[in-house]
This record gives C-alpha cells, sequence and structure tokens, in this order.
C-alpha cells in the first residue's frame, strides 16, 4: 500500500486477508477482502457464526497477527505490532493475580515512568469511573467476575488508547452481571469518546453495543452485511430492558438471527 491509500479516517481497515497454513500442507482462508473505515468515537459490534473471523479481525486490528494481505492505519500510520494505542479487553480479564487492584490499573502508566502522584490521581478517578470506588486495596481474587471485567476495563482505559478493543469481555458472565457491564460500556463510551470494537456471538448484545453492526460470514470470513442502529445511543440514557423492547429492536433481532442461522445451516450442509 502506497500513502496514496491513506485517508483521514480514524482506523482504516484496508482489504485484509488472512491465510492460515496447516501442519498437513493445506490452508485455510480465515479472512478475505475485508474493508472497513471508522471514525473517531465510533462503537462497533461485530457479530457471525463460528469460524468467520470474528477474533482473527480483531487480533490483526491489535497488531497481534500480521495479515497475508491488506494492512491495518490507525491515525494514517501502519499497525504493525501491538503498541499502546490500541487497548484491549479479553473475555477473561488477564489481570496480575499477585497485584491489588489498584496497582494492576497502575501499571500500564507505571511502566510509562508517568509520576506517582499523577498516577495515583488517575486510578482513583479510574476507580470512580468503573464503580470500584473503595476496592482498590483488594486482591483480584476477591473480586467476582464482574468485578474484575470493571477492572480489566480501568487498566485499558489507564493507558488512554486511541481505540478499546474488546474479545467477547462479558461472554463468562451471568445475565444480571452482564446486563449491567452493557450500561457501563455505553456510559464509557459516551463519556470518553473512545472507539470501541466489540466481539460478542449474543445478537441482543451486538444490538445494544453497537451504533454500527457488522454481520460477517465465513469461508471466508468476510464482512456479510452493515447495520447502523439508534439503540446505543438510546440505551446510554435509558434501561436496556426498555430499549430491548422497543419494536425494531425486536425486529432487527429476529432478521440477524436467520441470517445467522443460514449461514450455520449452510457450514453443517457442506461439512455434514
Amino acid at each position: 500500500m502506497t500513502d496514496s491509500h491513506i485517508t483521514d479516517s480514524h482506523l482504516q481497515i484496508d482489504n485484509i486477508s488472512m491465510t492460515f497454513s496447516l501442519p498437513n500442507g493445506s490452508t485455510i482462508e480465515a479472512l478475505k477482502n475485508v474493508s472497513l473505515t471508522l471514525q473517531q468515537g465510533e462503537l462497533l459490534s461485530i457479530l457471525g457464526p463460528s469460524g468467520c473471523g470474528k477474533t482473527t479481525l480483531l487480533n490483526i486490528i491489535a497488531g497481534f497477527l500480521a495479515p497475508t494481505e491488506g494492512q491495518v492505519i490507525l491515525n494514517r500510520h501502519p499497525v504493525t505490532g501491538p503498541d499502546a494505542e490500541r487497548g484491549m479487553v479479553f473475555q477473561q480479564g488477564a489481570l496480575f493475580e499477585w497485584m491489588n487492584v489498584r496497582k494492576n490499573i497502575a501499571f500500564g502508566p507505571t511502566m510509562k515512568g508517568l509520576p506517582a502522584n499523577e498516577i495515583n490521581q488517575h486510578v482513583d478517578q479510574l476507580l470512580e469511573i468503573v464503580g470500584l470506588h473503595g476496592f482498590g486495596s483488594k486482591q483480584v481474587y476477591e473480586l467476582s467476575g464482574g468485578m474484575q471485567q470493571r477492572v480489566a476495563l480501568a487498566r485499558c482505559l489507564a493507558n488512554d488508547p486511541d481505540v478499546i478493543l474488546m474479545d467477547e469481555p462479558l461472554g463468562a458472565l451471568d445475565a444480571l452481571t452482564r446486563e449491567k457491564m452493557q450500561g457501563l460500556i455505553l456510559k464509557l463510551w459516551k463519556e470518553t469518546g473512545k472507539t470501541i470494537i466489540l466481539i460478542t456471538h449474543s445478537v441482543e448484545e451486538a444490538l445494544l453495543l453497537g451504533k454500527r453492526l457488522l454481520v460477517m460470514a465465513p469461508r471466508p470470513g468476510r464482512i456479510h452485511k452493515q447495520y447502523h442502529l439508534p439503540f446505543a445511543d438510546m440505551g446510554a440514557d435509558a434501561d436496556l430492558r426498555n430499549i430491548k423492547k422497543h419494536k425494531d429492536f425486536a425486529q432487527t433481532r429476529e432478521e440477524i438471527l436467520s441470517m445467522i442461522w443460514e449461514m450455520e445451516e449452510d457450514i453443517m450442509g457442506r461439512t455434514g
């Protein structure tokens, strides 16, 4: 790619393809010709059946994988590896078990060599933002799954990334905790103005947490359909349960469920 392809967009995914080589000499085409442009502050959810390349795409954006073809451009420069400008939140918090909550959140700024008083003030603010005021001295193992994910979010925000990448961040939580965390993600999106890309297997969650929603199709992974939705804006200031009762929410949910079900049936037909 030459500089002429670089636009003024915040995040540009340009014609990404990814092929994995297997030990037996065969290959798997995980992604093919995926292109997407995001502006600063967009909230994007990605949905699709297993094997559609969702996590592969996220790992390429994070810089964990180098694509076979194409490249990712962030803030007008190519992504060539992991960097603090892109923060990752995993399904399991990936926290440091030997550190307490405060030290987990402070880890990034400490590695940058920021002054201790500045770090402490920032950590206090983040603990307040994610609803963990008073829990800074707790050990990670003393926290529930939902509280651990709040720590993971705070630790990600502590590095002040331009883009927050979330790989099934709420998948291991019970239904009630998951709903509370969905509300927190919307609150953080509104208050911080961060660009957020979230992968989920839940159609409802993708609708709630995606102002923009991509449905991906498998074999090879590609963008099948794109939606621009009002529910994230609505949910930032309202009870998420009321949003789920909205007529358009139910209609779009059924449309996407049918779409993914057809893809799954097609896969079973080809592999059965």
